[in-house]
């Protein structure tokens, strides 16, 4: 075979044979069997010279899809070596360990095939299967023969980058957890079902044909089958009836468990005695339906907030880091460190937040804002972690690593919130204990009224009416409602950090907004720069970039590129007016003109030392596209809308004007905006306020229910009720709507529980129900209640206008 490499040009090929690549002037040509072939690059070239060499040349002939083109310099796999990484991702085998990994580049059966032929031959490899349509790849290898980095090099080398599937341990805990719950619910529905045919035997025997000695065997096939219903399917309710008895704390699982230990011992008493009744179908099917309902509900809470578990699994655990010699190396992400250049392929996580190096790039931010399209980003831009870089490679400068990254800190804000139970869900928990104790006081009183009239029934009768009156339906109307609603709002792109404030949303009378970054766009650009006493305007916007640096406000964004390593300190900030700091020792004052110029206000920012006025900077801002489609919505849901700013009052009327708002009000500072608040609160209204600055967090606090923009600062997103994610505001009328439909499914839900027990309860006490009955009808209750709360998860995302 020949492998002479010839650098001229074939007219006949524009193709890489490997890649499928368009071929350039400095193509790489090699002869392959006899037949010229052309490679975009050597790396394309090597790959295809291995994959002959090893005898795996059908792969070309089986293909139908080309991979993805193989770098020349191959990344430092080490990272994949280390010691915290493979705790986590890798799981022990007979002979070695075992991970999982992901790749992009495997388009079809035919990369599968070779992926698997190849690394079977790398030595220490124990197994390996490939699938093409999951893009994943299971590799077994002996870590005392060979290095996981070892082998990944020779799936980079064919032009498969290996990633790791994230949360692979969780995800196999959750899957174990998810498929215990089914084998307890195939184990009660066949119990349930064997069970009650032979409890049919017994019932139909209406004349006592039925041999005693025929009987007693049926009840002794029927204990044997109901057992494990009762002790291993029925297992989430005794564990959970033990747990509430130890808080001292009545709740569902109390009532469940001790109706199917009720119902299952005494019908064991009676199989031993010989007695007249047993009750194991009621005991079986009772588990059976529950754990029906109760898995029904954990899908519901599952799939309504999987966009927000989504935020936790959506950390790389590797990144690839650009040294200063150009070389690119694969880290561990803690590895990484502000200032370093982070590279990210397509398709690939974003590790951290940063500073966008490149002229032009494209990501897909859903995680993080809920905008299902991909948006570009120009150089400068932030890029935050979590986000997905598509269409093209990219470069960032990281700023923000760890804890402090926008992902983590939504993460922590998420956490918080599922951590709180809303006011609403406190109310059921207490209402449902209150009725589960007063519940056992008037079994008591039925079971003693039953053994006066009728003793042969009493227990039935009994029994019955803890079945049929579990308050599943009950627990379940405002938990099932929450859940639906958070996983919808996550949609939505909007985070709900006090549940509390769901309810406040939607009984919302009036809505304040703020201006600078809310109603208009947070990159204000500067439009004009006058300089006087002598000093440039490089300088002064030099000066003015060092003081709004750290500022949090988002007016910084516009001197963003007009850093001139100057370095402020002692910078703090006026609230409302503006900033005083200190640059090159000298203290300046940046703000608004009566503050820094001591003039009439002309709605400009002024720079300042002393009585020296040295610039006037005009800012020009940008209204959102769908800010006065948003305005309009809140209109048409009955809200009143005010504008609430600190600018100066030309500028706050014309966008009053745009947005023909009613009442604006200009150069508020927070305890203006406040002032506002409480004035609408004090005339019987609840106020919803929309901000985003530094300076909105005591407002944001003092409203009735807050929104802070993703965007904006950190300690008004502490402050406020809910986190927009997503920069459309059209997602604030959606989430209203959300808000309202969620208070009518709740209101049905308690009414439905509350009429089901009015119903169910007094057919129980006058013995008109069985107990396999009552099991069926509380269980059908429980599924009224869920799918009625499902209907939450059913909402259109609102898309943001160009």
């Amino acid at each position: 075979m020949d492998w002479a490499v010839d650098t001229a040009r074939s007219p006949g090929v524009q193709a890489c044979y490997h890649c499928g690549e368009a071929l350039s002037v400095q193509a790489t040509w090699l002869d392959l069997d006899g037949s010229k072939q052309g490679f975009c690059c050597d790396g394309c070239a090597a790959a295809a010279q291995w994959i002959r060499q090893s005898d795996l040349g059908d792969y070309y002939r089986l293909r139908s899809a080309t991979p993805a083109r193989v770098a020349v310099d191959a990344p430092d796999l080490s990272a994949w070596d280390g010691e915290d990484l493979l705790s986590e991702h890798a799981f022990p085998v007979d002979g070695g360990l075992e991970i999982t990994l992901l790749t992009d580049g495997m388009r079809c059966a035919a990369c599968a095939w070779l992926i698997d032929r190849a690394l079977r031959r790398e030595a220490g490899v124990l197994d390996i299967s490939a699938n093409a349509i999951t893009g994943r790849i299971r590799v077994g290898w002996d870590p005392a023969r060979v290095c996981l980095s070892h082998v990944l090099q020779r799936l980079t080398l064919l032009g498969y980058r290996p990633y790791l599937a994230g949360g692979a341990a969780r995800e196999r805990e959750r899957v174990a957890e998810r498929r215990r719950w089914l084998l307890r619910l195939g184990i009660a529905g066949l119990g349930a079902m064997q069970t009650m045919m032979l409890s049919e035997a017994l019932y139909f025997d209406f004349y006592h044909h039925m041999a005693v000695s025929t009987r007693d065997f049926f009840r002794w096939v029927t204990l044997l089958v109901c057992t494990p219903v009762v002790f291993y399917s029925g297992w989430p309710f005794l564990s959970g009836c033990w747990r509430e008895l130890r808080q001292r704390h009545l709740g569902m699982d109390s009532l469940i468990a001790s109706s199917t230990l009720l119902a299952y011992l005494a019908s064991v008493v009676e199989t031993m005695r010989g007695g007249a009744q047993v009750w194991y179908d009621a005991a079986a099917m009772f588990v059976f339906l529950l754990l029906g309902a109760r898995m029904l509900e954990q899908r519901a809470r599952r799939v309504a907030s999987q966009q927000v578990d989504a935020l936790a699994r959506s950390r790389p655990t590797l990144a690839v880091r650009e040294r200063a010699d150009g070389v690119r190396e694969s880290v561990a992400l803690t590895a990484l460190q502000v200032g370093d250049i982070a590279c990210m392929a397509v398709g690939e996580v974003v590790p951290a937040d940063g500073r966008l190096l490149d002229a032009v790039a494209v990501f897909e931010e859903a995680l993080l804002t809920g905008e299902s399209r991909p948006v570009s980003r120009e150089r400068g831009a932030s890029i935050f972690a979590g986000t997905v870089c598509r269409e093209t490679p990219a470069r960032i400068e990281i700023t923000q690593v760890g804890s402090a990254t926008r992902l983590s800190q939504l993460t922590r804000l998420v956490e918080q919130a599922q951590a709180h139970r809303p006011l609403l869900a406190r109310m059921a928990d207490r209402i449902g204990s209150w009725f589960v104790a007063s519940l056992l006081v008037v079994a008591v009183l039925v079971y003693v009224g039953w053994r006066i009239y009728d003793p042969t029934r009493a227990f039935e009768v009994t029994l019955s009416l803890l079945v049929i009156s579990c308050p599943c339906a009950l627990s379940l109307a405002v938990p099932a409602a929450l859940a639906a609603t958070h996983g919808a709002l996550a949609r939505l792109g909007v985070l709900s950090i006090r549940a509390d404030g769901l309810d406040s949303l939607a009984r919302a009378t009036d809505v304040v907004f703020d201006k600078t970054g809310t109603l208009t766009r947070m990159q204000p650009t500067l439009d004009d720069v006058q300089v006087f006493e002598g000093m440039t305007p490089a300088k002064a916007k030099a000066i003015a970039a060092a003081l709004e640096r750290d500022s949090g406000h988002p007016i910084a964004a516009a001197f963003v590129e007009q850093r001139m390593g100057l370095q402020a300190s002692e910078v703090r900030a006026v609230r409302g007016q503006g900033l005083i700091g200190k640059v090159d020792g000298v203290e300046w004052k940046l703000g608004h003109a009566p503050f820094a110029a001591k003039r009439e206000d002309d709605g400009c920012l002024w720079l300042s030392s002393g009585s020296r006025v040295v610039a006037r900077f005009r800012l020009q801002e940008r209204l959102r596209p769908d800010a006065r489609t948003a305005v309009d919505h809140l209109r048409q849901l009955g809200l009143a809308v005010y504008l609430a700013s600190g600018d100066a009052l030309d500028s706050v009327q014309r966008l009053m004007r745009q947005l023909d708002i009613g009442e604006a009000h200009a150069r508020q500072t927070s305890e203006d905006k406040l002032a506002l608040v409480r004035r609408l609160q004090a005339q019987g209204r609840i106020v919803a306020m929309v901000g985003d600055g530094l300076n909105d967090a005591p407002v944001l606090a003092g409203a009735d229910v807050s929104l802070a923009m993703g965007e904006g600062a950190a300690l008004a997103q502490r402050a406020a009720d809910m986190v927009l994610t997503a920069p459309s505001l059209l997602r604030l009328p959606a989430a209203v709507k959300l808000a309202r439909r969620t208070q009518r499914i709740i209101r049905q839900n308690f009414a439905w529980a509350v009429g089901y027990n009015l119903l169910a309860l007094p057919l129980a006490m006058a013995g008109e129900v069985t107990p396999a009955v009552a099991a069926l009808g509380m269980a059908v209750s429980s599924l009224i209640v869920t799918c009625n709360a499902l209907r939450l998860t059913r909402i259109t995302v609102p898309e943001a206008t160009a």
